[in-house]
């Protein structure tokens, strides 16, 4: 079988199910503009998109003219491997860039697993902080999911890491989209000792014991509750003033709107200054993967706040490290804390309430030691990578192989 893996900082979500496939003695190869790695057994193309043309017609039009562009670069690569021969019988690829419109322009016979993230709409003015006109939001959210349409109406199936996320897309393509997390590899993302860990520029050392407070994001934004996450911590100081503090993320913008000044991080930073201990409050910027692992096995409790939207993949590692999360009441985290029994739940938007939650579980960790044993458990039972997620996905690129695209078959 010859399968090609589309994303443009392959291997994203496709790093474990690329390399089981080469692993499996399968030709598999890769098109990304910007790879981050490359798993053993996989030969990755490079292409690159040009420049945008000029102004677009209207503001909510550049999204999709990025995507027309993206598209266009990745079809003229997939017509180079073409004519040197390589002909994919399964393309496994993310459309939310626009890269998988043309893969059955080049291979009509090729079948097209798309991971298929979001559908946008359940996020739309969630916070009242920052509310977008709502006429004109709902035009420009229809437009926005106007350039993810051409990649759900060219698969023949797709997969979405939760059922969430799968109900957001209309019912004509729920239908063709299966439910499988990427996966935790939970033999290495598990409980462990760490006595010591030193972090960060300038470094910060935490020990073993330490009431540590762990806030985990690609990047600090509203999305993903920074600002509530922040206005919570002069409470928790006065009440647990030995608390340390510890934010991981970059000070960029992955989701919503940019801030009207600076970055996000800076902007409620100032907001508490004045109330808050800069001294226990240890900004980390981005960790390597395994330090991070580490810094949840430390972890006293790990918040974890979003909007209704992608859920994050950090989420779910801090419970199959064992730590104690305390979650936003959203449905995407819904789907896997219930609270109370793997987990905390608060309002999204209750500074006071996380506060107090945190304080709970920093005086009284022995009243919190079920929980994270069946945090533990429902990521084995439901997210493991070798016995839960891969197989699922494996199945799914063979079923397409076969020809076996009914909903019944997959």
């Amino acid at each position: 079988m010859r399968v090609l893996f589309i994303h443009q900082n392959f291997p994203g979500q496709f790093r474990y199910l690329s390399a089981a496939l080469a692993a499996r003695g399968h030709e598999v190869r890769a098109l990304a503009i910007t790879p981050r790695y490359n798993p053993p057994g996989v030969k990755i193309h490079s292409y690159q998109p040009g420049e945008q043309h000029g102004r677009c017609a209207h503001p909510w039009t550049q999204d999709f003219d990025t995507k027309t562009i993206r598209a266009h670069a990745c079809a003229r690569k997939m017509v180079e491997l073409d004519t040197a021969g390589f002909v994919p019988d399964v393309v496994v690829g993310h459309p939310g860039w626009g890269e998988t419109w043309m893969v059955k322009d080049v291979w009509p016979a090729a079948r097209l697993l798309a991971f298929q993230e979001f559908f946008y709409g359940a996020d739309l003015n969630f916070d009242p902080e920052f509310p977008e006109h709502a006429q004109d939001s709902r035009f420009r959210i229809r437009v926005k999911n106007a350039g993810l349409l051409p990649g759900l109406d060219s698969m023949d199936w797709g997969m979405s890491p939760t059922e969430w996320q799968r109900r957001q897309f209309p019912a004509d393509y729920r239908r063709r989209i299966s439910v499988v997390f990427d996966g935790v590899d939970t033999r290495n993302v598990c409980p462990e000792r760490v006595p010591r860990l030193t972090l960060g520029t300038p470094e910060v050392t935490l020990e073993e014991g330490d009431e540590i407070v762990t806030f985990v994001n690609r990047n600090l934004e509203p999305y993903r509750g920074y600002h509530v996450f922040m206005r919570a911590l002069p409470r928790l100081f006065q009440l647990r003033p030995q608390a340390r503090v510890v934010i991981v993320g970059g000070e960029g913008c992955s989701y919503g709107s940019p801030p009207p000044r600076g970055n996000w991080r800076e902007l409620f930073l100032a907001e508490v200054r004045e109330r808050i201990d800069l001294e226990r409050v240890h900004f980390v910027g981005m960790l390597t993967y395994g330090t991070l692992i580490k810094l949840f096995r430390m972890s006293r409790c790990h918040v974890y706040l979003t909007y209704p939207f992608v859920l994050s993949w950090s989420m779910i590692e801090a419970m199959s490290c064992g730590a104690l999360v305390l979650g936003s009441r959203t449905a995407p985290v819904e789907e896997v804390i219930q609270d109370g029994k793997n987990g905390l739940l608060v309002d999204f938007f209750d500074s006071e309430a996380i506060a107090e939650r945190v304080t709970e579980v920093l005086a009284h960790p022995e009243r919190f030691q079920a929980l994270r044993e069946q945090a533990r458990r429902s990521v084995v039972e439901r997210y493991d990578l070798l016995t839960q997620c891969l197989p699922r996905q494996l199945e799914l690129v063979q079923a397409l192989c076969r020809g076996d695209l009914s909903p019944q078959g997959l």
